[in-house]
């Protein structure tokens, strides 16, 4: 089908009007009008407007049904009409060509028209294509005044409706987006939900867990003064397994009001070489009993500057990272930390043994609820250790990374500006 071009028509002044009419059409589809049904309503306005015409309907076909979308009856607005029904409308979308008629009264394919709402027997009824396939048709009748509806207004009608489809179709995506929208909006309230409940659970969970962690802490530094000989691996077996706890509650503490901006920095003067030993020393117990070596790699004659830190969260962040790297080393290999100055920062390192990082996951190890799996060579588990790390380092306007390959160990880095 040709497109309907105001070239194609003679007169100037009938020209400049069906112009005005496709602009006011495509005006119509383009405009933000909330309804899709006020959109189709419009425009078969517009469209019978320019036929002259006083009543019309435009009509979708749906499951095998003729289905009013726009009409200027609105009591008919929804009504169904079957593909299979002796009517005019369900003739054309069968046919799929238009169908010009001067009096339907003298028609006898249509007994069941019923002529108590039209003003004249003429009608006009054109399909509607998209993709090569009858998508609708458009019903025109009642010419005003004493014109009737010509032939000439077919080829028009047929133009008009290929403008027409375009507009069903941007509506029907439109809907489609309205209602994807729609659920993605629903499932975002759930999932908020869930998180929220999920939070308020962790923080019921941490809250209970505090008390009898410090009283059994208490309980076995009263021991440790008691207890000698064999028993005292034994003990110092349960403190580490306390120390690991008391570490796992505090990490799910800090990473919530850290995540809601809750966390407040107690910043002080720390010495990094103090804050690094302090950090091996207390990790020591535990590499002993897997007989790994901890190393602390000073350089003689090199002054550091204090950093202004919050020294109870970066100690935790290389308690971590190191009891990460015990965890993942085998027995018979150490665990070197070191310090290097930079012009505006200082960075620390901690270099292990163990299986090494994946290039692919260097990232990923800081995620929410991710470790490495040595087993497995996956991200498995609920590891919020290293999550931690990267949160409190961050916060501190740092930086936290790992360099390594896999099977060659891996080095962690935490880089704190001065």
């Amino acid at each position: 089908m040709k497109a309907l071009s105001p070239h194609a028509v003679s007169d100037p002044e009938t020209a400049i009007r069906l112009l005005d009419t496709i602009l006011l059409i495509a005006d119509t589809m383009n405009s933000n009008e909330p309804q899709s049904q006020t959109k189709m309503d419009k425009i078969l306005s517009i469209v019978l407007d320019y036929l002259g015409a006083e009543q019309g309907s435009i009509m979708v076909l749906e499951r095998c049904k003729l289905v009013v979308c726009a009409a200027t009856r609105a009591e008919i607005i929804g009504m169904k009409q079957p593909l299979a029904a002796d009517m005019v409308a369900s003739w054309v979308a069968r046919q799929g060509e238009p169908l010009f008629i001067e009096d339907i009264s003298k028609d006898k394919r249509f007994p069941m028209r019923g002529g108590g709402t039209y003003k004249k027997n003429s009608l006009l009824c054109v399909p509607i294509f998209h993709k090569n396939k009858v998508a609708g048709t458009i019903n025109v009748t009642d010419k005003a005044g004493n014109r009737h509806l010509l032939k000439q207004d077919v080829q028009l009608l047929l133009h008009f409706s290929s403008i027409i489809i375009w507009g069903m179709v941007l509506e029907d995506l439109q809907n489609k987006l309205t209602k994807q929208r729609s659920t993605l909006r629903k499932r975002n309230k759930e999932l908020q939900r869930q998180q929220e409940l999920r939070s308020q659970l962790s923080s019921m969970l941490i809250h209970d867990l505090k008390t009898p962690l410090a009283e059994v802490v208490a309980n076995l530094d009263i021991l440790s003064y008691t207890i000698t000989g064999d028993n005292k691996e034994f003990l110092e077996g349960a403190q580490i397994g306390c120390d690991l706890a008391v570490r796992m509650v505090s990490n799910l503490v800090s990473i919530d009001k850290i995540s809601d901006g809750k966390q407040q920095l107690l910043r002080e003067n720390v010495n990094p070489h103090e804050l690094l030993t302090e950090a091996l020393s207390s990790i020591q117990a535990i590499a002993r009993l897997k007989d790994i070596t901890i190393v602390h790699n000073q350089e003689a004659g090199v002054d550091l500057p204090e950093l202004r830190i919050d020294r109870t969260l970066i100690l935790r962040v290389f308690q971590n990272i190191l009891a990460n790297a015990v965890s993942y080393s085998s027995a018979d290999t150490k665990i070197t930390a070191g310090i290097r100055p930079g012009d505006d920062h200082v960075l620390f390192m901690f270099i292990d043994e163990g299986p090494g990082i994946p290039s692919t996951m260097s990232e990923a190890i800081f995620d929410k609820y991710a470790r490495l799996s040595s087993q497995h060579d996956a991200l498995v588990g609920t590891g919020m250790g290293l999550h931690f790390c990267r949160l409190a380092v961050e916060l501190h306007n740092g930086r936290i990374w790992v360099e390594g390959s896999e099977g060659q160990g891996s080095c962690f880095f935490v880089e704190l500006p001065l």
